[in-house]
């Protein structure tokens, strides 16, 4: 007889977060992560050991508006709505689950996601109120000299030297889907999206465009700095608060529950 494998329910979880107290989303040793920190409480409420897989990994101090993941039990949840409800009673105030909710058990947080969307945000004038979400900035910028580099990026696949060094990937090529500075409610905004990012990538490309709208480097400059694949050559990295995962866009449609329901 024909053996019948019975497959699991899956569940998507969407959620924002600040990062600012963790160390990323991916679980570390010995530090204190988003992922940990909803699997623990997902756990508790559901009664047994859950795993949860993310859309992607932010790095330390990052921020996410829009995040996803999954997870898989050994039954289907009774009411997904009251679950979520539970759960914000228990996480800390910067992590809020939005919703949870039944998908096909084919559908990946990860693997089925197109693109993702991050936006930098960059004060002009020192702000109390933006301390914890923007970097403040002094000084003169050449936007559109930032805009032209910034459309440079669509030239090119291979982003090493905007990516940490030692990372565990097998490629860092990138497909960039948007690169543009735009001004929004007195902040500086640069908004990119890609169908991957690499460790380090956005703050690093933020940082060397910086350099290009100061006037310490040119655009035949950051066309070398991409080419010759050196992290050293590009410009520092920003500081992390400033940094948003705005969007994370999917392959096929993961806002409605499965078929199997």
């Amino acid at each position: 007889m024909p053996v019948i494998i019975k497959t699991m329910p899956r569940y998507f979880i969407h959620m924002a977060y600040n990062g600012s107290r963790y160390h990323g989303y991916q679980i570390q040793p010995h530090s204190n992560s988003v992922q940990e920190t909803v699997e623990q409480c997902l756990s508790l409420k559901l009664g047994q050991s859950v795993s949860i897989t993310g859309c992607g990994r932010t790095d330390t101090g990052v921020h996410a508006k829009n995040y996803y993941a999954h997870f898989d039990i050994d039954a289907e949840i009774g009411d997904a709505d009251t679950l979520a409800h539970q759960m914000n009673a228990f996480l800390p105030d910067d992590i809020v689950i939005y919703r949870i909710w039944q998908v096909a058990p084919d559908m990946h947080a990860r693997f089925d996601a197109v693109s993702r969307t991050y936006h930098y945000y960059i004060t002009r004038t020192k702000n109390p109120f933006h301390t914890q979400d923007a970097y403040f900035l002094y000084g003169d910028l050449d936007i559109d000299k930032m805009q032209n580099a910034a459309n440079v990026l669509f030239e090119y696949e291979d982003f090493t030297s905007f990516s940490k060094v030692h990372t565990q990937v097998k490629t860092n090529n990138c497909k960039i889907m948007e690169a543009r500075w735009f001004e929004k409610e007195g902040l500086l905004v640069f908004r990119i999206k890609a169908d991957r990012f690499l460790r380090n990538m956005v703050r690093a490309i933020v940082g060397t465009l910086l350099e290009i709208g100061k006037g310490r480097m040119t655009l035949e400059e950051f066309r070398a700095v991409i080419e010759n694949r050196d992290r050293c050559e590009a410009g520092t990295s920003v500081p992390a608060h400033a940094l948003f995962l705005e969007e994370v866009e999917y392959c096929r449609d993961a806002s409605h529950a499965s078929t199997n329901n």
